[in-house]
C-alpha cells in the first residue's frame, strides 16, 4: 500500500515509516469499499444489476480509485445496454492507471468494433427521438422507434421499460408483459420493471373480471355430444322463412351467373390473348430494368461506405472529447492545474451532450482562473532563476490568453525573459504594450530604455 500523504510504500503497516501519517481510518475506508465492491460482484453473478450498480458507486465513493470497482461497474453497464456509461467508467479507470489495466482492452475492443460503435450511436439517436415522440403524444412512432432501439441494442432495460409503459398506455397488457420479462431476464431485480409488472398484472385483472361479465349475456345448453353457446335474446327463425330464404337466394345466384359469368368467359378469352402480348413486351424490357437496378445498387452501395466512413470518423472525435473532458477533470482533480488547462483546450463542445457541456463550462471556467495563476508563478519562478526559455513557454500561454493578467505584469515579464535569452526582437512589441497601457510606472520607463536602445 501507499501513503497518501507521501507516496511512501508502506506495507500493511498503520504508520507510515517515512511521514509518521496515521494510515487507520484510510485502510478502514479502503475496506469498506472492497466490501461494497465484493457485494456488488455477488449481486452481478445473480443478474440484480441495479443494485450491483448501487453497491459498486458506493465502493467507488469510499475510494474512487478502486480500479476493480470501476471496471465491474462498466461491465454491468454495458449488460444493460448503457455502452456510454461503461465507456465513462473505462476512460476514467484508464486515466487513474494507465498500465496494467483491462479497462484498456475493453475500450479497445468496442472502439476497434466499427459495428458496434455505430449501433451505440444509432441508439442513442433514435432511444432521444423516441423520447421526443412520447412528449408529443405520439405513441405509435415512439413505439415504432423503441422497436428499432432494442432491434439494435436488446439488452437496453430503458428502451424495454418505456415500450412497456406505452403498451400499458395503449391497452396492450401482453406486448407489455412480453417487454417487462424480457427486461427481467437482463436485471432481474430492477424496482421499477417490478412495480411496472404489477401494475400490467393488476389491470389484466381488471379487464378479466368486465370480460366475464360481457359473457353474462350468453347462454349455453347441451344437444347431444355439443355444446351449443347462443345470446339471451336469440330466436329461432320458423321454417316457412327458412325456405322462403332460400328460394331467394336461388333466384339470385341465377341473375348473377347470367349478368356475370357467361360476359366473363368471353372476357377471359381476350385477356389471355392480350396477356401473352404483354409478358413478350416485359421480356424486352426486363433485360434493360436489370441493368438500371443493378446500376442504382451499386451507387447506393457506394454512398453507404461514404456515411459509414463519415460516421467512423465522428465518432472517433466524440470519444476523443469525452475522454479529453474526463483528463481534465482527473488533472482538475489531481491538483494539476497546467496539465488540465492543456488538455480541457482539446475538448471539442460540438460532440458534447447538454449535460456534458455543462460540465464542461463549470470546469473551464475554474481551470481557466487556477490555469493561469499556476502558469504565471511558474513563469515568474523561472524568470527570477534565470531559465528565461522556460519562463517564455509560460508566460507567452498566459498573455495569449489574457494580456493584462496581474496587471500587466505577465507581459512586462514576458518581454524581460525574451530579452534576457536575447531574443529583443519578440520583447519588442510587449515593451509596446506596457508603454501605451501603463505610461507611468516603473516598467513603462524600464520598457522605454529597451524600445530606445533597439531604435
Amino acid at each position: 500500500m501507499i501513503c497518501y500523504r507521501c507516496g511512501a510504500e508502506v506495507g500493511t503497516k498503520e504508520n507510515c515509516p517515512s511521514c509518521g501519517t496515521d494510515l487507520g481510518i484510510f485502510l478502514r475506508i479502503k475496506r469498506i469499499s472492497n466490501a461494497y465492491y465484493n457485494l456488488g460482484l455477488e449481486q452481478a453473478k445473480v443478474r440484480n444489476l441495479s443494485g450491483a450498480i448501487e453497491s459498486l458507486r458506493r465502493a467507488l465513493k469510499f475510494n474512487r480509485n478502486n480500479i476493480d470497482a470501476r471496471n465491474l461497474l462498466g461491465l454491468v453497464y454495458c449488460e444493460m445496454g448503457e455502452t456510454v456509461d461503461a465507456l465513462s467508467e473505462w476512460v476514467i479507470s484508464r486515466s487513474y492507471m494507465p498500465e496494467g489495466n483491462i479497462a484498456s482492452r475493453y475500450l479497445d475492443t468496442i472502439q476497434q468494433n466499427q459495428g458496434r460503435l455505430d449501433s451505440v450511436n444509432q441508439t442513442i439517436k433514435k432511444y432521444n427521438q423516441a423520447l421526443q415522440y412520447c412528449r408529443q403524444d405520439s405513441r405509435d412512432l415512439a413505439i415504432i422507434q423503441l422497436k428499432k432501439v432494442l432491434s439494435l441494442n436488446p439488452k437496453l432495460v430503458r428502451g424495454h421499460q418505456l415500450l412497456a409503459l406505452l403498451y400499458m398506455q395503449e391497452n396492450k397488457l401482453e406486448q407489455a408483459k412480453k417487454s417487462l420479462r424480457s427486461a427481467v431476464r437482463i436485471d432481474a431485480d430492477n424496482t421499477v420493471t417490478l412495480r411496472y409488472l404489477k401494475e400490467v398484472n393488476e389491470l389484466a385483472k381488471d379487464s378479466g373480471s368486465s370480460k366475464k361479465s360481457k359473457d353474462d349475456d350468453l347462454i349455453s345448453y347441451q344437444s347431444g355430444n355439443e355444446t351449443i353457446i347462443m345470446p339471451k335474446r336469440f330466436k329461432e327463425s320458423s321454417i316457412g322463412s327458412t325456405l322462403l330464404s332460400i328460394v331467394i337466394g336461388l333466384l339470385i345466384g341465377g341473375a348473377a351467373t347470367a349478368c356475370l359469368v357467361v360476359p366473363g368467359v368471353r372476357n377471359e378469352v381476350n385477356e389471355q390473348a392480350q396477356q401473352k402480348l404483354l409478358e413478350a413486351s416485359e421480356t424486352v424490357a426486363a433485360g434493360a430494368q436489370t441493368i438500371r437496378e443493378l446500376e442504382e445498387q451499386v451507387a447506393e452501395l457506394q454512398g453507404q461506405l461514404e456515411e459509414a466512413a463519415a460516421a467512423s470518423a465522428q465518432t472517433e472525435d466524440e470519444v476523443k472529447s469525452y475522454e479529453n473532458l474526463l483528463r481534465a477533470y482527473v488533472a482538475y482533480a489531481e491538483g494539476d492545474m497546467v496539465k488540465a488547462g492543456d488538455v480541457i483546450e482539446k475538448v471539442d463542445t460540438s460532440y458534447l451532450s447538454k449535460s456534458a457541456k455543462k460540465i464542461y463550462e463549470g470546469l473551464n471556467e475554474q481551470v481557466q482562473a487556477k490555469y493561469l495563476e499556476t502558469l504565471y508563478n511558474d513563469g515568474y519562478s523561472h524568470y527570477s532563476r534565470g531559465r528565461y526559455e522556460d519562463a517564455v513557454d509560460c508566460l507567452q500561454k498566459v498573455v495569449d490568453e489574457k494580456e493584462d493578467y496581474a496587471d500587466g505584469n505577465a507581459a512586462y515579464y514576458l518581454a524581460q525573459a525574451y530579452r534576457r535569452g536575447g531574443d529583443l526582437e519578440s520583447a519588442k512589441p510587449y515593451y509596446q504594450y506596457i508603454l501605451e497601457n501603463y505610461p507611468n510606472t516603473e516598467r513603462a520607463r524600464t520598457a522605454r530604455n529597451y524600445a530606445d536602445a533597439q531604435q
